[in-house]
């Protein structure tokens, strides 16, 4: 058996970490068996190299080798991409057609994006991981076929499972050995590593200069959180290896080809936005109190509107009664000591055109709300001497506000 390391170069892998480490190792040891092999990890770790050395280290090396994407086949194409098609079996169907189950007999078969798989399709597939038969589609006929099956997902299969979109069975089948490949921001000591390589390669291809990086730009790099693993620093290389004119990178170069959203870092929750939060919320509960108050309102008048113009003296009374009911029950009102920060939410919200908390009170109901109001800003100026910028701190309002609920009232 090869060395790790002639793999590594066989395969242009490239770090030490111990978990990669790990990972090409347990590919190497059942590569030589037939079990199904499952390649976990983040889009961009490079999963479709172990699938790859899994084969050249089988038995099954001299037979065809076959990538499919899952995630780029039509759903209504893909039984006929994977178990072939006979003639006349749907529009389109001039002649048969192999699928790749057929083709690859004898051969190994990587599944991409399995995860992804119709749940009809799945059916099939599981059929050909028992016993190694499959249907074409349009036919009765029951085929054979000598596959090997390495597949690889990026999606969180339990989740899939307990939302319906992945089958149980099939997850137990596809993962006899299941290999998982790290994040590239748990791997940094070969973050620069790879830099080096892929600096190296582009300077090659467009016959420049290779860029180094700063020690602090090294360092940078290192702790970027890099969602899109090894593609994105490929990609980071390329760019800075073409704009760049100054080979050598400093931090502040570096910096403008890092994208800040979406980098996995960690976040620090700001005490003061939470507490934010949850004032907005009450300003939101105290809203509705007042929708619901207005709505009730206008059911009331809606309501006699209709006792004063139906026609039908035993509707008229029913409706009287009902009306009488509503009419008895205390109009809903807010918490005593909850006034002070009524007036703060009536200043935030009427200030908004969006939002309007005027009161559509009858004449005969009681103007609580207004008349505390009327009473809270009386015994503040009051205790302020008249002086109504303090009185305004104090209310926990704006002076704007409370000028013209003074002009308002009449105070």
């Amino acid at each position: 058996m090869e060395s790790l390391q002639a793999i590594k170069q066989r395969f242009e892998i490239i770090g030490n970490d111990n978990h990669l480490n790990r990972s090409l190792e347990k590919a190497m040891r059942v590569a030589p068996t037939d079990i199904s092999v499952l390649v976990t990890g983040e889009s961009g770790v490079g999963k479709e190299s172990i699938p790859k050395i899994i084969h050249n280290l089988s038995h099954r090396k001299h037979a065809k080798y076959i990538a499919v994407n899952c995630g780029a086949i039509p759903e209504g194409t893909i039984d006929s991409e994977l178990f072939g098609h006979e003639k006349g079996s749907f529009t389109g169907a001039t002649t048969a057609r192999k699928g790749y189950f057929e083709v690859a007999d004898g051969g190994t078969i990587f599944l991409d994006e399995v995860g992804e798989l119709p749940l009809t399709t799945q059916v099939r597939l599981l059929r050909v991981l028992e016993n190694g038969e499959f249907i074409k589609v349009g036919s009765s006929q029951v085929q054979k076929t000598n596959v090997r099956i390495v597949a690889a997902t990026n999606i969180n299969m339990h989740e899939a499972i307990e939302k319906g979109k992945f089958r149980e069975d099939l997850y137990y089948r596809l993962s006899t050995i299941e290999i998982n490949l790290p994040p590239l921001r748990d791997r940094l000591g070969d973050i620069h590593l790879l830099f080096r390589k892929f600096a190296a390669d582009f300077a090659q291809k467009y016959k420049m200069p290779t860029v180094r990086l700063s020690n602090n730009a090294i360092k940078m790099l290192e702790n970027y959180g890099f969602p899109g693993n090894i593609r994105q620093l490929r990609n980071i290389a390329e760019q800075i290896s073409v704009v760049e004119e100054n080979r050598e990178i400093s931090s502040e170069n570096l910096l403008q080809y890092l994208p800040t959203k979406g980098t996995n870092l960690p976040s620090v929750i700001n005490s003061e936005k939470t507490n934010n939060n949850f004032a907005n919320e009450r300003d939101i509960m105290y809203k509705i109190l007042f929708d619901m108050r207005n709505d009730i309102n206008d059911l009331k008048k809606l309501t006699l509107d209709l006792m004063k113009t139906g026609d039908n003296d035993k509707v008229q009374k029913e409706n009287k009664n009902l009306i009488e009911k509503i009419y008895k029950e205390e109009t809903a009102k807010l918490p005593q000591e909850n006034e002070v920060e009524l007036l703060r939410i009536n200043e935030k919200y009427n200030e908004d055109d969006s939002f309007e908390f005027a009161e559509t009170i009858d004449a005969d109901e009681s103007l609580t709300i207004q008349d505390k109001e009327i009473e809270l800003i009386k015994k503040s100026l009051e205790r302020n001497n008249g002086k109504r910028k303090l009185a305004a701190k104090e209310l926990g309002i704006s002076e704007r506000t409370l000028y013209r609920k003074i002009k308002q009232y009449d105070l």
